[in-house]
């Protein structure tokens, strides 16, 4: 069992359950566009790579031109909808503070204010000593520069570092920066996608993880 000194977690299909509010932002979205709407989990298999991608990929090519219109629709309806019904996942709150004494941040793709919003609306913010988002720097996950500042600022060894999340960016992420990789296979990601890129680690819950670091 490794000593978890530094815990970076995911945010959506991590530590909230977040999908319903973005799916049915994205119904509303393509509906006010008078296109053709969208099953919950396909819409869904395309988080994780921030909301440019997501949008692009519920387009698809033939609906590029709309790119434009379609992102200020899901940017003004998801901000005033994003916590409708997003929830911690059960044992999220007991998980953290499991961990209290560790250090801890949140790296997401998710834009950073509404990451913010999320975890202070949450309340789980006191947990962490950063909160950032996919538009914080000029590269999102995988890239393994969101990962090196807090390994020096924090004089914590790679091999004492571990990131939590529930999609292939996070597994990547993890192994692009040479540090421990937990997958949660209960998120938003399908588990098959996770388990191929052979994950250090798997747990069904957060509760979990206090069984696999000290």
């Amino acid at each position: 069992m490794i000593k978890a000194e530094f815990l970076i977690f995911d945010l959506d299909g991590t530590l909230a359950a977040t999908g319903e509010d973005i799916a049915i932002a994205v119904d509303h979205t393509l509906k006010t566009l008078g296109l053709a709407t969208l099953n919950r989990e396909r819409i869904l298999s395309f988080v994780g790579d921030g909301v440019e991608e997501l949008i692009r990929r519920c387009l698809g090519g033939e609906n590029r031109e709309f790119f434009a219109r379609a992102m200020k629709i899901f940017l003004e309806y998801y901000g005033a909808h994003l916590l409708d019904r997003t929830v911690l996942y059960p044992g999220v709150r007991e998980c953290l503070d499991y961990f209290r004494d560790r250090r801890k941040v949140v790296i997401s793709n998710k834009r950073q204010d509404f990451t913010v919003r999320i975890v202070h609306e949450l309340g789980i913010a006191p947990f962490f000593e950063d909160i950032v988002g996919g538009d914080v720097m000029p590269y999102k996950k995988p890239d393994p520069r969101l990962v090196e500042p807090y390994l020096q600022r924090f004089h914590i060894p790679r091999e004492g570092t571990v990131i939590i999340g529930d999609g292939p960016n996070d597994i990547l992420l993890a192994r692009n920066a040479g540090v421990w990789s937990c997958a949660c296979l209960n998120g938003l990601a399908p588990r098959n996608n996770l388990l191929k890129l052979r994950p250090d680690y798997t747990c069904e819950s957060l509760l979990e993880i206090r069984g696999l670091f000290s």
